[in-house]
């Protein structure tokens, strides 16, 4: 018994109407996250150039790892090059808001700071900036998320949370892993 065209016609406009409904949901979802519960993607847009990055600014060496500015805000600057970060260990107080800022000269990387919700990518070009309140202590490790050439495996860095009485920035405002 042949299948009527009328049957078929209904079949496809109820498909056609249940993909409407479900992407439709999706979307209401995404509105809602977004102005309800401030969940965007980041919006953070700096560029910077990576061919100069060591040269001058917030990235030469001398501005690396961690510091705490005049009005208290803490910032942790990384760079990130196959196959290593730079400094390799950074110290950030725990229960505090800190700032973490990432630029790369060669290729993406990706950074996730294992037990929290740190997870960033590293484009070649633009700073990539987390914000975020540590809530324990102790090392954790983060490693390269983003296969960046043979010596990937190897990419990791320590991210030591200490507790705020121990967090004691130098006379500049620096704190480094070494000074434990």
């Amino acid at each position: 018994m042949p299948i009527s065209e009328e049957i078929i016609v209904r079949s496809e406009l109820r498909w056609a109407a249940i993909s409407v409904g479900v992407v439709s949901v999706i979307m209401i979802a995404l509105i809602y996250a977004g102005l309800v519960h401030h969940i965007n993607p980041p919006s953070n847009i700096e560029r910077i150039d990576p061919k100069t990055l060591h040269l001058g600014g917030e990235f030469t060496e001398a501005n690396l790892g961690t510091r705490v500015s005049g009005d208290g805000q803490v910032t942790s600057r990384i760079v990130a090059t196959q196959f290593t970060f730079q400094p390799r260990c950074v110290v950030l107080p725990a229960n505090r808001r800190v700032t973490l800022r990432f630029a790369t000269p060669d290729v993406i990387h990706g950074i996730l700071v294992s037990g929290t919700n740190v997870n960033t990518m590293i484009v070649p070009g633009y700073v990539s900036q987390v914000h975020t309140v540590f809530t324990r202590t102790g090392d954790l490790l983060m490693p390269c998320h983003e296969y960046c050439g043979l010596g990937h495996s190897e990419m990791s860095a320590t991210v030591r949370v200490v507790p705020p009485d121990e967090f004691k920035p130098d006379a500049e405002g620096r704190v480094a892993c070494d000074a434990r």
